[in-house]
This record gives structure tokens, C-alpha cells and sequence, in this order.
């Protein structure tokens, strides 16, 4: 070949690499179509099969990396758009900064699926189906990595979108979130070898089979029912108040929330009754005596509990906690956030990040975080382990509260998402979570999306979000311990690192053989 042959083949070839990053990036664009508000989850099963058809193509690891790179670019700026909404819109942060922060949480959110192409690759593993496991556990356990780096941010890790209606859903009592990811990559990888087999006119029962049997298996384990029903359901009323949240902490406001608030629980005649986080924005010590003592006395008329979020000061003062406490029948207790938001709630690494503190206008945006081993609440004859907002993103937290309760709480504040995807998202994660712990979910949200979700991950009753309402309903309390509940991730990463250890033999035999 000449020379000008071979300039025009390395042109070519950029321009087939250009072609397949935009294409990559529009895959994984599309990939936010599995997750809610559409629920579609046949999508990143087709996504990642031609994801991983590109990797397969890659003659370099390099390449890979970079299409993996743009994968998650596609993915991530179509799916926490949010992001941008609570960083400028009621964080008041520029907005050429706004974009800037949103770029960078991007990328680097990318690097695991670019670490992920770049290790496929560089391993060179000769056997498609091996080569699939290999895929499936590289991807999860980079989801997992994902998930505790630097507090961890496992937002759209991809089980979260065969939840509840995907047969693959019927993992997650198993092996929770993760567990339904590795399913997804190993159906996209069997999906994407049936394909090469069906253009090379092979036959194709190699790996048409496995496909189906995942699939069939997901399908009989939705059947069972890993939890038993405990007494009575309890009636609740979840209060979501649509506090603007421009106004929320407006001191010219805070009466007027407390009174949308009070209104809204003294309606209810439910035995529960849950508002949602910092509900009544002040210091506890600040709350009028008279407030609380009103709505412990209607809870007791109820012969229930409220529980009413609110900001706690230690006795010291130095120190402030986002704070749940509860009235009513029952002695007086209260839970505090454990996992706090970086930036939103606390600042890590002051020294070099304390410049935000004067960008944002955030306010408490420097809580101290609650202890991991607090115990469940006893409310209205139920054991409710609660969660505040962002909290319940962390299955594994969530379960060190059972298997001795019988209810889940999430309260949160959407509201900082705005009207964008992300509310929808966080309904979809407390979805997997009830399925993955066999409970039921109660979600008491100040803008939406206010819900009762059951022990199948499925919304039973919703509220119409942006809107001053009270959801009332029934919650049956379950007891018992899905597989999830006993072992957690330990199940899904030692397998994950099983299938990869399998991938790695050829690579230690090649490596004896030179030695």
C-alpha cells in the first residue's frame, strides 16, 4: 500500500471511529427511555447490545474507552439534567457555571463505563460467552464502584429501569439493583452474539436459550412471595404540601407553610400520618410549643403517630441534623440522615471546595449526618424504617433496618428538581426498593411524587404532584427477609467477581505459558 492509500485509510477509519462515538452517544441518550417517567425497559437491553456490538468491533482498548466514554455521556446529560435545575435554578449558581458543574459530573460519571470498554478489550477474551459474563461483571462492578466513590452517586445504574414490569425485576429480591444490571448486560450480550450469528447464518440455539431462560427465570421468581403480610393494614395519610421551594425558607413564609402543613394533617383521621422532609423549616428548639402539642394530641385521637421533618441542633449548638421526629401514641422518638447530599447538604474537602458555600444559595448546607445503626420507629402498631430523600439510592443503608421492620418511609423535597425527570427517577428508585425488601414503600414528598408503593415495587396510589394534597390510604405491614434483606450486595459482588475471575483465566494461562 502507498502512501497516499494509507493516509486515506486512516481518514476513513477517524471518520468510522466519529461516526461510532455520535452513534454511541445517541445509545446512550436513548437509554433514559427504560427509565421512569417511561418505564420502557426492553430499550437498554437494545442499547447495551449495540454498545456492546461496537466494543466487540474495537481494535483498540483505547477505542473501547472512548466509546464507552461517550455511551455514558449520552446517558448521563440526557438523564440528571435535574442536576442543572437545582444547581441554577434554586441554588442561583451562574449559569455558564451551572453547565460547566453538570459537564464535569458527567465525565467523570462516564469513566466507569470507559473503564469498563477499555478492561473488556484490553483482555481479549476469545469465547463469546465468556466474554458476555466478562461484560456483565465488569459493568456491575463498576456500577457498585460507581455507588461508593467519594459517597457514591449510583443514579440510572441500569436495574433501576426494569422496575416494576421487566421480568428481570424478579432478581432484585435475589440480588438487588445490581443484580438486575448484571441480568440486563448478560441478556444485551447473548442478545448481541444471537444477532452476529443470525448475519453469519450460524445457528443461533447457543445463545437464544440462555437469553430466554434469564428472561423465563426473572418471570417465575415475580411469582413468589418472599415476605408474609403482619396483622392489619394501617391506615396513612402521606401530606405534601407544594411549598414552592423559593419560598421555603423564607422567613416571611415559614408560618404559612407550618399552617399548610397543620391544616393538612388535622383533616386526617389515618393512624400515620407523614409529613415530608423539613416540612416545618426551623430549628426543633424554635417550633412554638402549641404546634407540635396540637398535632401529638390529634395523633393520639387517632390512636396514631406523626411524623413531622424538621432541623435538629445538638446541645452544643455546633451541630445540626435533618432530623425526622415523631408525636403521638407511641413515645416520642426521631431519625436523623445518615447519607447526606455532597454540596447540597455538606461540603467535602472544605479547604478546597468551600467556595461553593458562597456560590450556592443553599441553605443548612453543612449538616452533621446520623449514626447507621438507628433502629426502626414503633408508629401506629407498625416498625417504619425511615429514610430521608436521597438516602433510599442506597439499597444496602436501607436494609440495615431490617428484617425488623414492617414498614419503609422515604420523605423527601423534590421540589429541587423542578419539573424536570428527576422525581419521576427517585419514584422509580423507592420502587426498587420495596421490591427488593418486600415492603411497602410510603413516599411523603413536598412537591411530588407523593405514593403508596406495595411489596412488588408497584405504585398502588399517587398523588398529583405540584399540587397541596393529603394522599390517604392503607399500608400493609409485611415481615420476613428476602435474600436481599440477608445478605445484601455480598451475594451480587462475589458472583460479579466470580464471572470475572473466569474471564481472567485465559489471560493467567497465556501469562503462565510466556513465564
Amino acid at each position: 500500500m502507498n502512501r497516499k492509500d494509507s493516509r486515506i485509510g486512516n481518514q476513513s477509519a477517524k471518520s468510522n471511529l466519529r461516526s461510532s462515538l455520535i452513534i454511541v452517544f445517541v445509545l446512550g441518550a436513548f437509554t433514559v427511555l427504560g427509565f421512569a417517567p417511561f418505564y420502557l425497559f426492553p430499550i437498554p437491553v437494545i442499547t447495551l447490545a449495540l454498545l456492546l456490538h461496537f466494543w466487540r468491533k474495537s481494535a483498540t482498548p483505547l477505542q473501547a474507552a472512548l466509546l464507552g466514554f461517550c455511551f455514558g455521556m449520552g446517558l448521563f446529560s440526557a438523564g440528571v439534567t435535574w442536576i442543572y435545575v437545582s444547581l441554577h435554578d434554586f441554588g442561583a449558581m451562574p449559569m455558564p457555571i451551572a453547565v460547566v458543574v453538570l459537564i464535569v459530573l458527567c465525565a467523570y460519571l462516564s469513566l466507569f463505563a470507559t473503564l469498563t470498554g477499555w478492561l473488556l478489550t484490553k483482555l481479549r477474551i476469545a469465547a463469546p460467552a465468556v466474554w458476555s459474563l466478562t461484560a456483565a461483571a465488569l459493568w456491575v462492578l463498576s456500577e457498585w464502584l460507581r455507588s461508593v466513590l467519594f459517597t457514591g452517586f449510583p443514579w440510572l445504574t441500569l436495574g433501576y429501569s426494569q422496575v416494576p414490569a421487566s421480568p428481570l425485576a424478579g432478581f432484585a429480591p435475589l440480588l438487588g439493583v445490581y443484580g438486575v444490571s448484571l441480568l440486563l448486560i448478560l441478556s444485551a450480550a447473548f442478545l448481541c452474539l444471537f444477532v452476529e450469528l443470525v448475519e453469519k447464518g450460524m445457528r443461533t440455539r447457543r445463545y437464544a436459550l440462555p437469553l430466554l431462560a434469564i428472561w423465563v427465570t426473572g418471570f417465575g421468581l415475580q411469582q413468589i412471595s418472599w415476605t408474609e403480610p403482619q396483622g392489619e393494614p394501617v391506615t396513612v395519610s402521606l401530606l405534601q404540601g407544594n411549598i414552592s421551594q423559593d419560598l421555603k425558607w423564607r422567613p416571611d413564609h415559614v408560618v404559612n407553610s407550618m399552617d399548610i402543613y397543620a391544616g393538612l394533617a388535622l383533616e386526617s383521621s389515618s393512624r400515620l400520618i407523614i409529613t415530608p422532609e423539613i416540612s416545618v423549616p426551623l430549628f426543633r428548639n424554635e417550633v412554638p410549643w402549641g404546634y407540635l402539642a396540637q398535632l401529638a394530641d390529634h395523633a393520639k385521637r387517632n390512636d396514631g403517630d406523626i411524623l413531622v421533618g424538621m432541623v435538629e441542633a445538638s446541645a452544643a449548638g455546633k451541630e445540626y441534623y435533618n432530623t425526622m421526629f415523631s408525636f403521638g401514641t407511641a413515645p416520642d422518638q426521631s431519625y436523623r440522615k445518615f447519607h447526606l447530599v455532597p454540596f447540597g447538604e455538606f461540603i467535602p474537602l472544605k479547604p478546597v471546595f468551600g467556595w461553593v458555600i458562597d456560590v450556592l444559595q443553599i441553605p443548612l448546607s453543612d449538616f452533621s449526618r446520623g449514626g447507621l445503626d438507628q433502629r426502626p420507629m414503633n408508629l401506629a402498631g407498625q416498625r417504619v424504617a425511615v429514610n430521608i430523600c436521597y438516602e433510599d439510592v442506597f439499597g444496602e443503608e436501607i436494609i440495615s433496618q431490617l428484617p425488623q421492620a414492617t414498614l419503609l418511609a422515604n420523605v423527601s423535597n423534590d421540589a429541587w428538581f423542578g419539573r424536570s425527570i428527576g422525581p419521576r427517577q427517585h419514584l422509580q428508585i423507592s420502587q426498587m426498593r420495596a421490591l427488593e425488601t418486600g415492603r411497602y414503600m410510603l413516599r411523603a414528598t413536598n412537591t411530588g411524587v407523593t405514593a403508596i408503593i406495595d411489596q412488588r415495587g408497584i405504585v398502588l396510589q399517587e398523588a398529583e404532584i405540584f399540587t397541596t394534597t393529603a394522599l390517604h390510604g392503607l399500608a400493609q405491614g409485611y415481615t420476613g427477609a428476602t435474600p436481599y434483606v440477608r445478605f445484601g450486595n455480598s451475594l451480587i459482588l462475589g458472583l460479579a467477581g466470580l464471572l470475572l475471575l473466569i474471564g481472567l483465566l485465559p489471560a493467567f494461562r497465556s501469562a503462565r505459558k510466556t513465564l
